[in-house]
């Protein structure tokens, strides 16, 4: 492998130079059996949402790769959780007790399993998922894309977080993600965390080659009690 050449001396030795090579980052090809999908509980107000939903449900068919997502019929959720049902591949919805009777409409499609919070949701589908994919949605959506990158910066996990910006929705989040290098909030190197293209094809390439900002122990933070790094509670009054 090749790199690029630094000069370094030694403290010890100040007459001495020494050559260190600075390797790139070592590039694996992801293979991934689940996907957890963000997405709205509603469509939108544009038939290009839908469409890309559908193609991108079709992209993890063809791929063979199981579905992860928020557990919701209706929107987006539930036209990605069928295309990929009706194509042969598994369907896992984790959603929240309190949100049943304003997400599920009708029958249920695959797995559902019914969780006590959002927090709950959340590393449910982390545990559950190799990768994780945003497509448009309101608050909810949002929040989960944000928090699953903030955990990558914790070093909860290592997985490839990856959006799908249909018709430009995303851009102004991406300029904001660029604002925060700018301005000094956020790394450079923590904001190539996330991915983005326009298409499903263009974006599933991109997931599968992948490299990871770093291995998901930055901090060594878990969720999991009793775990080496996992995050305790402070001192009772």
């Amino acid at each position: 492998m090749h790199g690029s050449s630094q000069l370094h001396i030694d403290v010890q030795r100040p007459d001495r130079v020494m050559e260190e090579v600075v390797r790139p980052p070592m590039k694996k090809r992801w293979n991934f059996k689940r996907i957890c999908v963000f997405c709205g509980s509603k469509s939108g107000s544009k038939s290009i949402f839908s469409d890309a939903t559908v193609e991108l449900g079709k992209q993890l068919v063809e791929r063979n790769i199981d579905l992860v997502y928020g557990g919701g019929s209706k929107g987006l959720m539930g036209l990605i959780s069928k295309t990929v049902f009706d194509g042969g591949c598994n369907v896992l919805g984790v959603i929240p007790k309190a949100l049943m009777p304003y997400e599920i409409s009708g029958t249920t499609i695959g797995d559902i399993k019914i969780v006590s919070s959002m927090h709950e949701r959340k590393k449910e589908m982390e545990k559950q998922a190799d990768a994780f994919i945003a497509l448009p949605g309101g608050y909810g959506t949002m929040e989960e894309v944000l928090e699953i990158i903030t955990w990558y910066q914790l070093g909860i996990h290592g997985k490839p977080v990856g959006v799908l910006n249909v018709d430009g929705y995303f851009n102004s989040l991406i300029e904001l993600f660029n604002k925060g290098v700018e301005e000094g909030f956020i790394g450079d190197a923590e904001r190539q965390i996330m991915v983005s293209a326009e298409t499903p094809a263009e974006l599933m390439k991109k997931m599968e080659e992948y490299v990871q900002v770093h291995d998901g122990a930055a901090y060594g933070l878990s969720w999991e009690e009793g775990r080496a790094g996992s995050i305790a509670s402070g001192p009772g009054p």
